[in-house]
């Protein structure tokens, strides 16, 4: 709020909220993990319903790459590092990217 020189109202201003930069999960393809644990992180992690998860698997697999997600970079940020954690402990070299929308 303001205060106006001529009559000492008081004015609200309007502020402008900008929206956070969106930020994809891009997750790659490799030869070695499995289709089934591909599906179960798309699932567990994106919160994804099986045929989603099956359709960005099979997009992962023919593509070489996949998106499983955008979202503000703090969140995607955090979903990348679970995939990728997630991954290593069950010996799986999966790889997950934040790129910028």
């Amino acid at each position: 709020m303001t205060l106006n020189n001529d009559n000492n109202l008081l004015t609200k201003e309007k502020v402008k909220l900008k929206k956070p930069n969106m930020y994809a999960v891009v997750m790659l393809n490799d030869d070695y993990t499995p289709m089934e644990f591909v599906i179960y992180v798309l699932q567990s992690i994106f919160k994804k319903n099986y045929e989603d998860a099956k359709k960005i698997m099979l997009l992962i697999h023919n593509e070489g790459k996949g998106i499983c997600g955008v979202f503000p970079l703090d969140i995607a940020e955090t979903k990348a590092n679970q995939v990728v954690e997630f991954a290593r402990i069950n010996q799986h070299p999966l790889e997950c990217k934040v790129q910028k929308q």
